[in-house]
């Protein structure tokens, strides 16, 4: 004979285990910093900490802004354009409808940052990749705002603006046709590729816009502080007496310049005074600087492998540096 358990004893839940939330968190944090206030601040008065901050925080809200517009569009892509649309403006074959993204980027003054998102969105509106990596290239480097920020920067050298937009132009369509020749889309993580149908009703889509607008800012927003950090740190480890050693040294330099502007992490709008800055090297190796920095730098690669997908960014960011190098040096002994 059997002794079943009282109806209250077999549905009773087992006690539910207290979550500490963000605010519980958030006040230790403070309580902690409150009385240690003093040993904080002479740890953090070093002057590398307070360089690498200043850095940190000017590389954030200089892509802000742009990465909030970024988003805005990404959203309005997601909401208000259908795939039909976007089908009937670019060519169908993908070759020709590269170029046509090419000149989209210079109607569209995007940050790289902001480029990311919208390109992220474009395929997920069943646009062929290559033409999205086209305009990811082109929008942050040969929009209006960045050529006349390199024309004031450089006044005295016209040609100059003329040989970025040529190199940076020339990156984004190389870039795109490699992909639409040799690219698979298993690189992207399966939220790239995953098609997403826009709403029925009017009222939805401005839901749809506002959602889609907030997810995209709260995922690249992350990973542009975890690039600005990288950003921060590389400059501040990176002595600046190393670039007065290739004034004389053209080929060195070119190397030297590409690297550091993968490790730099400028904004594509303000990278070109830096260059002009570094007045004891040659044009060439400032050149490359500007092109290969919108197209690839530390913070990009980090918000192409969250937005992106890892394995995408791993074999992307390599090519366009090697193509970006190269288009720079061409358009430089064309133009300069």
């Amino acid at each position: 004979m059997t002794v079943e358990a009282p109806p209250d004893a077999a549905t009773e839940a087992p006690p539910r285990r207290r979550r500490v939330t963000s605010l519980e968190v958030l006040c230790v944090l403070l309580l902690v910093a409150l009385v240690a206030q003093g040993w904080i601040t002479s740890v953090l008065d070093a002057p590398a900490l307070r360089t690498g901050a200043t850095i940190f925080v000017a590389v954030c809200v200089q892509a802000l802004p742009f990465l909030v517009f970024g988003v805005l569009v990404s959203g309005a892509i997601a909401a208000f354009v259908s795939a039909d649309a976007l089908r009937r403006v670019l060519p169908r074959r993908p070759a020709l409808a590269v170029p046509v993204a090419g000149v989209a980027g210079v109607a569209l003054p995007n940050c790289e940052c902001a480029a990311v998102p919208v390109a992220r969105r474009l395929m997920q509106r069943e646009v062929p990749a290559s033409v999205a990596l086209t305009f990811l290239l082109a929008a942050p480097a040969v929009n209006p705002i960045v050529l006349v920020a390199t024309a004031v920067a450089f006044p005295g050298e016209p040609m100059m603006v003329l040989a970025r937009f040529a190199g940076s132009m020339a990156t984004a369509l190389v870039m795109g046709w490699l992909w639409a020749r040799f690219g698979r889309g298993e690189w992207f993580a399966s939220r790239v590729t995953r098609r997403v149908p826009p709403p029925a009703g009017g009222h939805s889509r401005w839901a749809m816009f506002a959602e889609t607008a907030r997810q995209d800012l709260v995922d690249a927003g992350g990973f542009l502080v975890v690039g600005g950090l990288a950003a921060a740190v590389l400059n501040v480890a990176v002595p600046r007496s190393w670039l007065d050693t290739l004034g004389d040294q053209v080929v060195l330099g070119i190397v030297v310049m590409a690297v550091l502007a993968v490790l730099l992490a400028l904004c594509s709008e303000a990278d070109a005074f830096v260059a002009a800055s570094l007045s004891a090297l040659p044009l060439l190796p400032r050149l490359v600087f500007l092109v290969v920095g919108p197209a690839i730098d530390v913070k990009l690669f980090v918000l192409q492998a969250g937005t992106l997908g890892r394995r995408f960014a791993l074999r992307f960011a390599p090519l366009t540096f090697v193509v970006a190098v190269g288009c720079a040096v061409g358009a430089g002994v064309v133009f300069l």
